[in-house]
């Protein structure tokens, strides 16, 4: 059998990502809670059901880490045999690509992040989450 030799090659690094301005922060951070508050909580935050053991969302809310914004929600785990009495989990990515444009992305059922747009206004963004199915906490 044949052993490979290994051998070196160039790898440039990436370019760095741009940061966000404190601007485009609030401005996102604000029209965010407020489709929260508006769409997304009436829709998917509801009171548990009686003698449910299946989890339900109890709140969502919003973060930032580094150049990426997440859609977050909070889930109740009422099982008796349940590892924890709550879970956070994400289902929407924001991704910062430089002059108030976002790449967006949402979680597939792999535990990886799925792009479906890319170059979207902050407006063009929260209307693609509030209305389009794969964006559902």
């Amino acid at each position: 059998m044949v052993k490979r030799r290994k051998v070196w090659t160039y790898c440039p690094s990436k370019p760095p990502k741009p940061k966000v301005p404190d601007g485009v922060k609030a401005e996102l951070s604000s029209k965010a809670q407020e489709l929260i508050e508006e769409h997304l909580k009436p829709a998917h935050v509801k009171p548990p059901r009686k003698n449910s053991e299946f989890n339900y969302v109890t709140e969502l809310f919003t973060r930032w880490h580094q150049s990426y914004f997440y859609f977050c929600a909070t889930y109740a785990c009422p099982h008796p045999e349940a590892l924890s009495p709550t879970f956070e989990a994400r289902f929407a990515r924001m991704g910062y690509e430089g002059a108030g444009r976002f790449n967006l992305s949402y979680m597939r059922h792999t535990g990886q992040w799925w792009e479906i747009y890319s170059g979207l206004s902050i407006d063009e963004c929260l209307t693609a989450i509030r209305d389009e199915p794969h964006f559902i906490p």
